[in-house]
């Protein structure tokens, strides 16, 4: 039904319905509509969880924010113990590139957050780096920190 991703493959309960199929979301305790994008979402919310050992009670999806007058949507935000975003993640569906714009969306996302970490995804494809907030540049970091990583940073 959908690409093989760049990531472990995991078990999502998924509900067929004469709307779509549907995808159990662990963390919003919910069946959502399993569009491409939520089915990376998923995957990598997993993935998150499994291999990086990011708490789920500290995983926000959805989250809404004001951008200039407008609202928008983050996809995954991983908190720390404080409440703050330590990481935010931006995902594409597989058969979208990940191009200018979709680092330029998570950086305006980011002017609200400050996190240490910006993700980006289409499930085929992951970057990540470091906001530089002294000199306003990015440093790319070859893996995605697990939630340790994060929490001594702090």
């Amino acid at each position: 039904m959908y690409p093989k991703l760049n990531l472990p493959d995991y078990s999502l309960k998924i509900k067929k319905t004469d709307k779509g199929n549907l995808v159990f979301d662990n963390i919003r305790k919910k069946f959502i509509l399993l569009t491409p994008e939520e089915y990376v979402r998923q995957q990598f919310v997993n993935y998150l969880i499994d291999k990086k050992n990011y708490p789920k009670g500290l995983i926000g999806i959805e989250k809404q924010i004001k951008i200039f007058g407008l609202n928008k949507r983050t996809d995954i935000v991983l908190f720390n113990k404080q409440g703050n975003a330590g990481v935010i993640v931006e995902c594409k569906a597989p058969e979208i590139s990940i191009s200018q714009n979709t680092f330029d969306q998570i950086a305006r996302y980011n002017m609200k957050f400050k996190a240490e970490y910006l993700i980006v995804t289409n499930g085929l494809s992951h970057y990540c780096c470091k906001p530089n907030y002294a000199d306003n540049t990015y440093d790319f970091i070859k893996d995605i920190p697990k939630y340790e990583d994060l929490i001594q940073n702090r």
